[in-house]
């Protein structure tokens, strides 16, 4: 029998930047943790986010521009740093959004082949 964490997936570096433009562009500025947590809800606790993995993460996308950051009050009245998507930001989650799309749709075509295709196609 699986554990919790081995029913999750880790999220991969190069799907956690659209995972992260997506969900600040849908629902405003997010604070770290508030986000992990969302894009884990939103998943259905499918995709785990450990702070290892989102923070340097959420670095790179500012030091980038495609986020932008300030300092505020969480839900605990905790400091915490917002993040918000940027105007560069939305032109990255669009580029993104269609390599996601062009890179599933390859995979798509692995899955879907039948026993004894041929490897050209046919033709």
């Amino acid at each position: 029998m699986k554990s919790g964490r081995e029913d999750k997936a880790d999220v991969l570096q190069g799907t956690l930047i659209l995972l992260v433009l997506r969900t600040l562009e849908a629902l405003g500025p997010l604070h770290g943790y508030g986000l992990a947590r969302r894009i884990e809800q939103i998943s259905k606790d499918l995709l785990q986010l450990n702070q290892g993995t989102l923070y340097p993460a959420l670095l790179r996308m500012e030091q980038e521009g495609w986020i932008a950051s300030k300092w505020g009050a969480s839900e605990k009245n905790r400091r915490a740093r917002f993040y918000s998507i940027t105007a560069a930001g939305r032109r990255r989650l669009a580029r993104e959004t269609e390599d996601w799309k062009r890179r599933s749709a390859i995979v798509e075509r692995f899955l879907v082949l039948s026993p004894g295709t041929p490897a050209g196609g046919g033709g």
